[in-house]
Formats: structure tokens, C-alpha cells, sequence
């Protein structure tokens, strides 16, 4: 005999579950616990006998509230309707509170034709306060595209988004975002990464919001149903500067075609991914198609898909900032590019999210709300741009940094055991392992940053002052027609921050890159880590002091043609860009395998017959430098950048400058790894105990502290009696590391020791004899020092490290250019 009160809900379609939930939209809204309703696929409790035997069936009433942390989609799941409760009723309660019995949530839904459509009770505890708020990442590249952060400034307040994917009408190339990001039409749109507001277009009248469900989807129901449509554009300024891949994620494939022909329930449960411009990369699934999630003057709002978390395991980590990001179908067999990153399929675009609660849950689970693609496309009559500028990585951008730190690690002369371990052991702590390298992710504000990197990842958000200290324009002719390239050429000694400001003053230039002098300014610090075995220090400031040597092996940060032949060509002005973030980032994985093949010279020892001093680093770096505009002039980069503007230039550039940047990096790193060896020759590193590796906790620490490493402006330094770097009027002035070991003096200060003394208390002090110099400085001198900084400061002077001179901020900022 038939049963009829079993049914098969197998074959029951989206537009069946849509019938339903319309039929009884009246009743379920009378409900005071119903949260919100969604279309889906019947959620099973992970305790259940029914998760793993698919015919069994328990009774619900002993399995407890059902939870989006507790259940899950299994593969014999059947369709229903998702009901979202605050309040978990069960039926053994109704007998003590018979007035409840008309909010209980029916199990099935009859429809007058016959058709029955079964009720999925979800309990959940909405989060009815702000998220918290998340810094974004830091993206290490000047070349924009999906999951990049987008910024607008509204009646005072900045609102923050994502970037969606590149779109064209056809005419037009534009940006694909929220409405509610981009704003008004003929708003100023920015992007606000690498700590500087760069605009990327305006706000274009084309925008979505919201419509009626019937018209989206024509034969539907829901004559009291607006669907979400929150899509805006933004109209390019410049193409160029655009890739239309998505950063973390991969190339844009096809849009995932979906409408009233093609929505199935297969798409329940599907893998997801996504790149937020505050979260990163994100994880997830389909947990409910047309999401009811408001309801206001007998309206009610529709969101096409609800994305939750892929696992327990994997939380969705969605914040806000991320609206505006595009989802993809996460198909681990997706066909490659060039590059090897995945060619994925659009599926939705994201507006917003909530965060829900378990039962008794402390910890929120984090879903988005997205809006289909395919809709949008086809509503705002626009396509998805694939190809544009593609090629790269998932992850690109600039990382030539962390790989020179991480190389010169391997290049420490054997004469040094000690030393050589010891950087080896930190290798992963100052910089990146090729592996990694090939997927390099943005950092993400609060996380460890690799020391060769923090420069950037840190301290330009943190320390404006050290924005002058990551270039020097030396092919700049200054008044005599002399550039600085010559002037150091001439003499050693004109390495010196006096020669370099009056160059820059007889020019008038207030941009005054100090390069050489920051790396100079570090070594002293190094030297007094070794000689009082500060190894934590030591490691940390060498593994800094690798971004500031790595900057002085990429060419066009020592030349005044940084921005092209003239900056304020838009078009021509992306050369520095292009080449060491579009060119490098896409043939990244074949530039990690040329640099340790590289032929270059050896770097030589600095200064082998003698005690290493800060000058002397820096007259090496300079010897970098200009070895670096010799084997690549940055006129050669900017020539055929500018003669290739069309398709294929970046391959060209590829083609043309690959050996010769191979064999920059290469250089740089040697010139590092002699940077380190001198200072620890000069600290008698090697007499001391055996330095291991650092845990980051104490790394971060330190480099998050201001008197750490103090960085000034060209203009605010001056050297000391012993050449060492200082500010000027000694405010600021470093404190010494204690105890500090003793280094030989150097010959020209053992001679001047010996001169009658000038009646000046600042020579009487210099020349005071070893004795009166310890009681002056207050701390003993082991016999194999060398010269302290000051033999005697005045209290006047003698300040906080990381003190700098008073100076108005625009004006340091002014004076310094960002690289």
C-alpha cells in the first residue's frame, strides 16, 4: 500500500521552493522568531546517525537545536526552505506555554496544486552590533585590480571597499564595485595602499540598486520581493595601470551564467573564493540562495546568495571593506595561465554580510551577502574583462627585497662560522624561501613583516621621516654640472651628508634622497650590537638594513628618470611601475632561478686591513649604486618602455632587461652579505657566544619600537667627532648600546689625540685621556674598542633616542619622495 504522508523532495526545482515560501511569506513573517528565510538544501546535524547513513532517520527532538556550526549540507541533502530562528522551540514545551503553539515553524509547506516543500529550522543569534573593524592589507604593488582596496570621501567620513574585476560597455573600461562604495556619479575615487592616496577615476552614473524581484527575474514570484542590486562603476582615469586579474585569486574566466532557466540546487554547497581588500583571502560556500534578510513596510529584501564558511575549520574572516568583492567558483582543476594562476569563473558580487551566533555561541560565524554576477552583467550591459594586462601570479607585486635578504644569508665569508650561522638560522625571519617567494601574500597590518621588508610593510605608515631614506637621484647634474655619481667618484670623502646638501641646496631641490647615509646610520648600530652581544638587535637591524641596499640595486631608484622623462606624462610616467612590479611580479618564478646564476664580480672585503667604519658601508653601497646604473642605465629602461607602449610591452622589457636585473639583485645581495660581515668584523661578533634564531614575537617588538633605528630627513643630519651619523644640534642623538665592547681607534683619531688640545671643551673632550673619557661617558671600554660616538655630551644634547628636531610634518613629507 502507498503511504502518503511520506514524499520525495528530490525533484523539487528553485521555482517550487520559491512558490512556497511566497504562499506562506504571511505566515512565517508572523512569527516573532523567524530571523530570516533562504532557499536551499536540508541541513543535517553533524551528531546525527542520518550525516553518514543516508537512510536512517532519528527522531529531531532528541538531536537539539540545529546550527549553522553543528550541520551541513550532505550529499543526499534534499531541497527546502532555510528558516532562521532567534528562538529554538521545542514541542515538549508547548504543553507548559500552549500560547506558543502558533509561532512554532511548520515542518512542510502544502501549496494548493499538490506540491509539498519541506522547512529546514536554523537557530542563530544575530549579531546585532558593529563588526569589528580590520586594517587592511599592505599591497606591494602600483598595478591595481580586483581585491585592491578603493577608498571615497563622503560628507567628511572615508568609506572603504574592494575592488571588484574590470568591466567594459564596449567603449569603456570600468571598475566594478558597490554602489554604496563608489558613491554619487562624478565622485573621486582612490586607492589608498603603500601609504599614498592615488586616484583611479570618478564615479560613473551607471549604478544598480534596488529593484523588483519579479523584473530581475522574470516568471518568479515575489510581487512584495526587491532584490538587492548594489552595483557600482568606476570610470578609469588610465588603463595602463590596471590588470583585469584579481589579486590572491587568479585570471577572470566566464561569468557562471545564471538565470531563471539555468539556477539550480547543485550550486548549494559549492567551494568558493574570494580576495577582500580588508580580509585577504577568503574561503567559503553556498549556504542559501535568495536570502530573505529584511523586512520593512511589508517589503521584503532579497540577496541571491548567502556565503558562509567552507568548514568549521576554515572561518570566512569577512570584515567590513570587503564589499565590492567579486566570489569565485573555487575549481582546483580550473585550466592556468602562463604564470600558472587558475582561470576561475565569476559567480557573485558582494554587498555586505552579518555575523551569527550559535547556540550559546561566543565566537561568530561570519557570512557574506552577494548579488549574481550574471545579473549584473546583464543589467548594467556591460562584460568582464579577462585578459587585460594578465599573465601574472596570484600573488603579485614588488619582492625582490626578501629575496635579496634571503640570498645574502647563504654568501657569509666561511672566515666568519659564527656569523654565518647565525644569519642562515634567520633566513626565513629576514626574508622569504624561494617557495614562498613564487605566492608571495600581502602583509597584513599586525603580523610579522620580514625584516627586509619592514621599511615598507611598517615604518612608512609609522616613520614619514624615513621616506627620503629609499633613493638618491645621483644622475641629477647639480650647479657646477657635476652629479652626484661624479662627485663620489672623484673622492670617497664626498660620501658625506654635508657634500650631498649643499649639491642639493645649489640646486634647489627640498627632495633629498639619503640612501647611502641611512645604511650608514644602521652599520654604527650594528657595530655596537656585536661588541655588546646584542644578537637580536644585530639580526634585526641587518635584516632591516637589506631593503634600504636592495633599493640601491634597482636603477631607477638612483635616478632623477624614477617617474619617466616627465613625471606629469600620466601615461609614460607608470615606467618605474611597470617595470619592477608588472615585469618582475609576472616573471617572478623564472627571476628567482636567474639571480643565484647571475655572472658578476665579486664584491670585495670592506676594509680588510682595518676596522670597518659606517663610511666605509656606505662608500660600498655607493660602489653599488654605481655599478647598478653601469650594467642597466635607467635611461635603457625608460627608452624601451616609452618605445613599446602598445600590446606585448611588458614581454618586450622581459626579453630586453632580465639578465641584466638578475644581475643587479644579484650584486646587491653580495654587497649586503659584505655589509654584514663588516659590521660584525668591527663589533668582534666572533669572539662572543654562538647567536641562534629569533622568534618574530621579539623581532616585531623591537621594530615596532620608535627609538629603534630613528630615520631623519638628508637635511636634519650631520656627522659627529667620530663620523658617525647623527641629527643635526644632536637632538635626538642615539643612546649607546651597554656595555659596549671596545674597538681599536682608528689611525687619523690616535693622531689627533696626540695634538695640543684647542680651548674648546668639545676638543678638550675628544682629546681628553682614556680616563677622563670613561668617567665623561659614565661606562667602562673593553680593551679591544673602538672610539665611542661622543667621549662627552652635554646634557643639552644629549637626548632620547629616536628625539628627532622639531620640524613640521608637511614639510618632511614634502621633502621627501615615496618610493
Amino acid at each position: 500500500m502507498i503511504d502518503l504522508t511520506k514524499h520525495d523532495f528530490t525533484s523539487l526545482s528553485v521555482k517550487d521552493l520559491l512558490d512556497a515560501r511566497e504562499a506562506y511569506h504571511v505566515h512565517l513573517a508572523h512569527l516573532q522568531s523567524v530571523y530570516a528565510t533562504a532557499i536551499g538544501r536540508y541541513l543535517i546535524r553533524d551528531s546525527d546517525r542520518n550525516a553518514t547513513e543516508r537512510r536512517h532517520h532519528s527522531k529531531p527532538q532528541a538531536l537539539g537545536p540545529r546550527t549553522l556550526f553543528n550541520s551541513s549540507v550532505k550529499d543526499w541533502s534534499w531541497p527546502c526552505i532555510l528558516v532562521f530562528v532567534r528562538d529554538w522551540m521545542k514541542r515538549s514545551e508547548l504543553k507548559n506555554h500552549p500560547e506558543k503553539q502558533d509561532q512554532l515553524v511548520p515542518p512542510f509547506l502544502y501549496l494548493p496544486d499538490g506540491r509539498v516543500v519541506p522547512t529546514c529550522v536554523v537557530k542563530v543569534d544575530p549579531n546585532e552590533g558593529s563588526p569589528g573593524v580590520v586594517d587592511p592589507p599592505v599591497f606591494k604593488s602600483d598595478l591595481v585590480g580586483g581585491g585592491f582596496p578603493v577608498q571615497t570621501m563622503i560628507q567628511g567620513k572615508i568609506h572603504r571597499g574592494s575592488i571588484g574585476c574590470l568591466v567594459t560597455n564596449g567603449e569603456t573600461v570600468f571598475a566594478l564595485s558597490n554602489r554604496h562604495v563608489v558613491g554619487a556619479a562624478g565622485r573621486e575615487i582612490f586607492a589608498g595602499f603603500k601609504n599614498t592616496d592615488r586616484r583611479l577615476g570618478v564615479s560613473d552614473a551607471l549604478q544598480l540598486g534596488k529593484r523588483a524581484f519579479s523584473d530581475v527575474y522574470p516568471g518568479w514570484p515575489g510581487s512584495r520581493v526587491v532584490a538587492n542590486l548594489d552595483a557600482g562603476l568606476i570610470r578609469v582615469d588610465d588603463v595602463k595601470g590596471w590588470t583585469a586579474q584579481i589579486y590572491g585569486v587568479g585570471q577572470v574566466g566566464d561569468v557562471v551564467d545564471l538565470n531563471v532557466g539555468t539556477f539550480r540546487l547543485e550550486i548549494i554547497n559549492q567551494p568558493l573564493i574570494a580576495f577582500g581588500a580588508t580580509s585577504g583571502l577568503m574561503k567559503g560556500k553556498i549556504i542559501g540562495l535568495f536570502y530573505r534578510y529584511k523586512t520593512v513596510g511589508g517589503m521584503e529584501y532579497v540577496s541571491d546568495f548567502v556565503i558562509g564558511p567552507r568548514d568549521g575549520d576554515t572561518p570566512l574572516n569577512n570584515y567590513p571593506g570587503d564589499s565590492g568583492t567579486v566570489w569565485f567558483l573555487d575549481d582546483p582543476d580550473a585550466p592556468k595561465n602562463a604564470s600558472g594562476a587558475r582561470i576561475l569563473s565569476p559567480l557573485a558580487l558582494e554587498w555586505g554580510g552579518q555575523e551569527l551566533f550559535g547556540s550559546g555561541g561566543k565566537v561568530p560565524m561570519q557570512v557574506a551577502l552577494g548579488i549574481c554576477m550574471a545579473t549584473l552583467c546583464r543589467e548594467l550591459d556591460v562584460e568582464l574583462i579577462g585578459d587585460w594586462n594578465a599573465g601574472h601570479t596570484e600573488y603579485w607585486g614588488e619582492w625582490g627585497h626578501v629575496k635579496i635578504g634571503a640570498y645574502a644569508t647563504g654568501l657569509i665569508d666561511a672566515k666568519l662560522p659564527k656569523l654565518s650561522a647565525m644569519m642562515d638560522a634567520n633566513s626565513d625571519n629576514i626574508g622569504l624561501d624561494d617557495k614562498l617567494l613564487a605566492d608571495l601574500k600581502p602583509y597584513q597590518h599586525g603580523t610579522f613583516a620580514p625584516l627586509a621588508d619592514v621599511a615598507d610593510l611598517v615604518w612608512r605608515f609609522t616613520r614619514h621621516t624615513d621616506e627620503s631614506n629609499h633613493f638618491a637621484d645621483m644622475d641629477k647634474p647639480g650647479r657646477d654640472g657635476k652629479t652626484l655619481l661624479d662627485l663620489c667618484a672623484e673622492s670617497a670623502r664626498n660620501v658625506d651628508p654635508k657634500v650631498w646638501n649643499d649639491y642639493y641646496d645649489g640646486i634647489g631641490e627640498d627632495r633629498r634622497g639619503a640612501l647611502p647615509f641611512r645604511v650608514w646610520q644602521i652599520f654604527d648600530e650594528m657595530v655596537e650590537y656585536a661588541a655588546a652581544n646584542k644578537k637580536l638587535e644585530f639580526v634585526c637591524a641587518a635584516g632591516i638594513v637589506a631593503h634600504y641596499i636592495g633599493d640601491a640595486c634597482q636603477p631607477l631608484h638612483i635616478s632623477q628618470f624614477h617617474h619617466g622623462l616627465d613625471p606629469n606624462d600620466k601615461k609614460h610616467a607608470k615606467v618605474h611601475s611597470v617595470y619592477e612590479t608588472t615585469m618582475i611580479g609576472r616573471h617572478g618564478k623564472d627571476l628567482i632561478k636567474m639571480i643565484p646564476d647571475a655572472k658578476t664580480s665579486d664584491v670585495a672585503e670592506i676594509a680588510p686591513a682595518a676596522t670597518p667604519t659606517g663610511r666605509d658601508a656606505a662608500v660600498a653601497v655607493v660602489a653599488l649604486m654605481q655599478r647598478t646604473v653601469k650594467r642597466l642605465p635607467p635611461m635603457t629602461i625608460v627608452n624601451l618602455f616609452n618605445s613599446h607602449m602598445g600590446s606585448g610591452q611588458v614581454d618586450v622589457m622581459w626579453s630586453k632587461l632580465k639578465d641584466a636585473t638578475a644581475a643587479c639583485m644579484q650584486d646587491g645581495a653580495k654587497t649586503l652579505a659584505r655589509v654584514w660581515e663588516a659590521a660584525w668584523r668591527a663589533g668582534a661578533g666572533e669572539d662572543r657566544g654562538q647567536g641562534g634564531k629569533f622568534d618574530q614575537g621579539s623581532l616585531s617588538k623591537l621594530y615596532n619600537d620608535p627609538s629603534f633605528l630613528p630615520a631623519y630627513p638628508l637635511q636634519q643630519l650631520t656627522l659627529d667627532a667620530n663620523d658617525h651619523i647623527v641629527p643635526v644640534g644632536g637632538g635626538g642623538a642615539r643612546r649607546r648600546s651597554a656595555p659596549i665592547a671596545r674597538r681599536a681607534r682608528p689611525p687619523a683619531v690616535k693622531k689627533a689625540a696626540k695634538k695640543p688640545a684647542k680651548n674648546t671643551a668639545k676638543a678638550t673632550a675628544r682629546r681628553a685621556p682614556k680616563k677622563v673619557v670613561a668617567k665623561a661617558v659614565a661606562r667602562k671600554r673593553p680593551a679591544a674598542a673602538a672610539p665611542v660616538r661622543r667621549a662627552a655630551a652635554s646634557k643639552k644634547t644629549a637626548t632620547k633616542r629616536g628625539a628627532a628636531r622639531k620640524r613640521p610634518l608637511a614639510k618632511t613629507r614634502k621633502a621627501a619622495r615615496k618610493r
